[in-house]
């Protein structure tokens, strides 16, 4: 599982309000579209998520799977897969770093799903789980009330 994908974007907001949607396991429905529901079955003593149930429904793929959180710092968070479905593993990570005015967010990605499947094929979808994901967050970071006041 050594390949990975990645991407990123620059959202305009500081690196703790785009932390803050990042960390709201809760509103993930609200903004993700491929997450239907989400749960946080435990948190560390900062209240941070390590452990979270999310029931992803993404067109041809459904899941229920539980993903461990690493925080690391107040810009970088990282999971991998406890369980699931369909997903043999799963490692992904969010990087923040002040860029300019705004944030600079990298999504990191990898997976590997049970079923087989080509390399290419499972890149192209690794490439537009992290676009959809970029995007939703930077609008969600960008229209929430605010964002733009704390730079």
């Amino acid at each position: 599982m050594a390949e990975h994908t990645s991407s990123s974007i620059t959202i305009e907001a500081a690196p703790a309000d785009v932390m803050g949607v990042i960390a709201d396991f809760a509103r993930y429905p609200d903004w993700t579209g491929e997450v239907k529901e989400a749960e946080v079955l435990a948190s560390d003593d900062q209240g941070r998520a390590e452990q979270v149930r999310l029931v992803m429904d993404a067109g041809a793929i459904k899941d229920d799977q539980t993903l461990a959180y690493t925080w690391t710092g107040d810009n970088e968070v990282s999971w991998t897969l406890v369980k699931s479905q369909m997903l043999r593993a799963l490692e992904g990570s969010y990087r923040l770093a002040p860029a300019g005015e705004g944030t600079e967010v990298t999504y990191r990605l990898t997976v590997d799903v049970k079923i087989p499947m080509l390399g290419m094929i499972k890149r192209k979808a690794e490439k537009v789980i992290i676009d959809r994901a970029l995007a939703g967050l930077k609008t969600r970071v960008e229209s929430k009330p605010g964002s733009s006041d704390t730079l």
